[in-house]
């Protein structure tokens, strides 16, 4: 999922597990028969088997989840959720932002529980309660720094703990659990589009200076791929969704999922790093896995309330 798009929507080859090609060094040391031949240089790949084993994994554990007894996948969310949170506010650490940790973690675990039970009433409040909370907590570090720890703070809120509430609020019709599906599978089709379009055809740069390798060719890919699986899943998995409306989101989802693919590169660019963490092999970290699918949501959720009211 998120920013497969960020890493092969841009022409040339798979990208490395850091979001950009690495290079092995081939030379040897004094004394072990090195020559005056030129150091070669290798491309480490991704390994793809391994990224397609990971991300199997993760849709299973979401389909598991959602067909079983759909409030368990609640559950899962929140824990990705708090891990991305997590490496969110150690990259903030990197430039000595220091993010009230706590307020935030207790935000992100009732924005989607709440949203569930009580709807936008209810996510409204918890956020407004947690923007408090951040406010309130950071004044005891004194006013050093505030304004800048508070903005990430109030950032962070509307980046992750609004984005949770609003897949909670996706997941609350009876039918909330094909809405999920339909959500997550036009994201990751615009992640795959991306990937072979942007590999086998990608030429024209789309944004150079923030993010290089991605190109107008891999996101037509996106925009493709995304309006099939949408109109094929919402005419089929929902009881009133017609085709055409399932390509509407599908062209939404590729225009929000390139947009967050391209925030988060601001991000970890800004913030001086490669990815985000390292606990997915060959994905990098949460939030490089989260990114297109927070921008995603929401217009996701809006669209669908819009054409196929709960």
């Amino acid at each position: 999922m998120g920013s497969e798009a960020s890493r092969a929507r841009e022409g040339g080859g798979p990208a490395s597990p850091l979001g950009g090609d690495s290079a092995a060094n081939g030379g040897s040391g004094a004394g072990d028969g090195a020559t005056d031949q030129p150091v070669k240089r290798k491309k480490a790949g991704r390994n793809l088997p391994v990224a397609i084993g990971v991300g199997v994994t993760l849709g299973a554990l979401v389909l598991l989840s959602l067909y079983t007894f759909k409030q368990i996948f609640l559950v899962v969310m929140v824990g990705f959720l708090l891990l991305g949170l997590r490496e969110l506010t150690d990259a903030f650490r990197t430039r000595e932002i220091e993010v009230p940790f706590i307020p935030l973690a207790a935000g992100m675990v009732a924005s989607p529980v709440v949203a569930y039970v009580w709807g936008t009433n209810g996510l409204v409040a918890v956020l407004a309660l947690t923007t408090l909370a951040v406010l309130v907590t950071r004044m005891v570090d004194g006013a050093e720094g505030y304004v800048r720890d508070v903005t990430a703070g109030v950032f962070s809120i509307g980046y992750l703990i609004l984005m949770g509430g609003v897949v909670a609020l996706l997941m609350k019709p009876d039918d909330g659990d094909h809405r999920i599906v339909i959500f997550i599978a036009v994201t990751v089709a615009s992640d795959i589009g991306g990937f072979f379009a942007g590999s086998f055809l990608g030429k024209h740069k789309l944004a150079p200076t923030i993010s290089p390798k991605k190109t107008w060719e891999g996101v037509t890919g996106s925009a493709i791929t995304c309006m099939v699986v949408g109109g094929i899943l919402v005419a089929t998995l929902l009881d009133d969704g017609q085709w055409w409306q399932g390509v509407v989101i599908g062209l939404a989802a590729v225009v929000t999922a390139t947009v967050g693919d391209l925030i988060e590169s601001m991000l970890k660019r800004d913030l001086g790093i490669k990815d985000m963490g390292t606990l997915l092999p060959e994905h990098g970290g949460v939030m490089d896995r989260l990114d297109s699918l927070v921008a995603t949501a929401p217009i996701v959720w809006l669209l669908l309330e819009l054409f196929v009211p709960a």
